[in-house]
């Protein structure tokens, strides 16, 4: 199955702010779904019943305090000129919590044969582009956005199922904050 370890935003007015600022782009883009909106600390891919066993046992140990962060900016993957990402950026003391996080759960992962194929940076995914875009204008319009705040109180190890209609995610476990 194909699975990844995350943390997802719950404040219905942040994702309500997230969800407006998605229709103010008008591109030709696929947005994600609010209710599929999260931070990816690591991407694990197919793996097999078993080493899901594993995974838990190893991500039921990882402790974390719950993690207030503020969504602060907009900006894009590559760059705004030729963008295949949108994303949603965090004030700078969330950013630090959450690389942590996905330090933690890399370092327990590490010796089930799991490593990021490049360094984290928390960001929130809001579309994926496919053709050619020019947002360098509309970048700028949301460079010093605020869009609220949440706190973080759940770790997850999820399941990914692709559709034609876009993945569908379920919870294969959940580790609360102390």
């Amino acid at each position: 199955m194909r699975t990844f370890v995350a943390v997802e935003i719950n404040d219905e007015k942040v994702l309500d702010k997230i969800a407006n600022t998605q229709s103010d782009f008008k591109i030709k883009a696929t947005p994600v779904n609010k209710q599929n909106m999260h931070f990816t600390l690591l991407f694990l891919g197919e793996i097999s019943d078993e080493v899901v066993e594993n995974v838990k046992k190893e991500i039921s140990k990882i402790s974390f305090q719950p993690i207030q962060v503020r969504f602060t900016h907009v900006g894009t993957f590559p760059n705004p000129r030729f963008p295949r990402v949108v994303w949603i950026g965090v004030d700078d003391e969330a950013a630090k919590k959450l690389v942590e996080l996905a330090v933690q759960v890399e370092k327990k992962l590490t010796p089930l044969g799991f490593r990021s194929d490049k360094q984290f940076r928390p960001h929130l995914t809001i579309f994926r582009i496919k053709n050619k875009v020019d947002l360098t204008h509309i970048i700028d319009k949301f460079r010093d956005a605020d869009f609220g705040t949440s706190v973080i109180t759940e770790l997850k190890f999820k399941q990914s199922v692709l559709t034609p209609s876009g993945p569908i995610y379920s919870d294969l476990q959940v580790v609360l904050a102390q």
